[in-house]
């Protein structure tokens, strides 16, 4: 048997399995640990007061039932896609749409967020301007192939680690540290933890790129449901040390009153020397979060191109470097369209709102497959769908309000559609 990667099969114009397990994790890594910690603990901490560990803890058990389920699915669906698929192949036409809009729009959103809060570390005078310089620069890499995307998320990877490690190091070692700053009182609401629980599920919201590149992965049956745990797990290991650190130098208190809370930690922890390493680390974040994003929407804008949800011309490979390149590009001058028009907390909530939407129909997806097709335990499934809608809704106002407009502008599109091509 060669030894080249191969092509999907029975897909026309497919790509190439060329990513291995340990990329597959690195991937999923670049798009989680990326600029949500840095940007997601200080609104959190405004929510939920000293309940922050609370949202951190149940916005993790709906990421692990939402990357259980997409596993699942991915290993017997490996596809370009992602949710479009699943939901396509499990509940119909239409849910595998919604869940393809759903994911498209809201991750758009995300990826002009990510491409801010980078112009906003690197050149806070010229957010505007870096953040569309970033978004053609990685556009570029992603268009070269999925093997160059893959090493330089490993890169980022690396350098965002080690920032956080520091930060935390920094921080235990401190005489600023304080357990009773643990301590839950009660400025913890119910409400109070579940809108923390959403905000935070946007720094955990990443896993699913492994699954949208379902069909870029050798031995996907094997690989992904691997992959998907390994990097949640590690996710998960490094957010909660982060979470714990920072409380125990500055408080729920102290956390909610500053827009970076990590550059505030290290200095309350005595460590000025490490604020600019932080900076770096937030930009470079930002910048693995971007790559990560635009990999992923433009998997999912190719598989609804060939369904011709969206113009069929995007369905294209290129010939050499085996990428979507049509819906890479679109996907590049939307983003930079948006990166240059939009506020960062904005996008941020429009976006919790649809990557929960899209969630919420992989877990529906899940709990109809058979013990033969590797389902899950169903209160996983039913968890993961019962999680997604409560965060959603507990999202701001102004979140839930504009996502579920765009929502029902998805599906009015949809229908019609359906009535101008099935006419008799």
């Amino acid at each position: 048997m060669s030894s080249s990667p191969s092509s999907v099969s029975g897909v026309p114009g497919g790509l190439q399995r060329r990513l291995g397990t340990v990329d597959a994790v690195v991937i999923g890594l670049g798009a989680m640990i990326g600029a949500g910690i840095f940007a997601s603990l200080a609104p959190a901490a405004r929510a939920a007061g000293s309940g922050l560990l609370l949202g951190l803890a149940l916005a993790a058990v709906v990421a692990y039932c939402n990357a259980t389920s997409s596993a699942r699915l991915a290993a017997l669906y490996p596809a370009s896609g992602g949710t479009y698929v699943y939901g396509r192949e499990r509940l119909g036409e239409f849910w595998g749409y919604l869940a393809g809009w759903a994911f498209v729009v809201g991750k758009t959103a995300s990826c002009a967020a990510m491409a801010l809060t980078a112009g906003s570390y690197i050149w806070p005078d010229q957010a505007h301007a870096v953040a569309v310089a970033a978004v053609v620069a990685l556009t570029a890499v992603n268009y070269t192939g999925i093997q160059k995307s893959a090493l330089l998320t490993r890169v980022i990877v690396a350098v965002v680690l080690a920032v956080l490690a520091a930060v935390v190091v920094a921080s235990f070692a401190s005489n600023a540290v304080d357990r009773a700053r643990l301590d839950i009182g009660s400025d913890a609401t119910a409400g109070g933890v579940l809108q923390a629980a959403g905000l935070l599920f946007f720094a955990f919201a990443g896993y699913a790129r492994i699954a949208t590149l379902g069909e870029e992965v050798r031995d996907p049956a094997r690989t992904i449901p691997r992959a998907i745990p390994i990097a949640l797990g590690i996710t998960l290991t490094v957010y909660a040390a982060v979470a714990v650190s920072v409380l125990l130098v500055l408080g729920p208190d102290g956390l909610a009153a500053t827009d970076t809370p990590l550059t505030q930690a290290a200095q309350s922890a005595g460590a000025p020397w490490l604020v600019p390493a932080v900076c770096i680390g937030a930009a470079v974040a930002a910048l693995g979060s971007l790559l990560a994003l635009i990999l992923g929407v433009s998997r999912t804008t190719l598989a609804m191109a060939r369904d011709r949800h969206l113009p069929h011309a995007l369905a294209t490979v290129h010939p050499r470097f085996k990428v979507p390149h049509r819906a890479e590009l679109l996907v590049g001058a939307v983003v930079a369209v948006a990166a240059a028009s939009t506020d960062v907390r904005g996008a941020i909530g429009f976006s919790s709102f649809g990557v929960l939407a899209y969630y919420a129909i992989a877990n529906a997806s899940a709990f109809t497959l058979t013990p033969a097709e590797g389902r899950p335990s169903r209160i996983i499934p039913f968890t993961g769908l019962a999680g997604c809608l409560v965060l959603a809704f507990a999202l701001p106002p102004s979140s839930v309000l504009t996502g579920a407009a765009v929502l029902l502008l998805g599906a009015a599109a949809y229908g019609i559609r359906r009535a101008t091509t099935h006419r008799p």
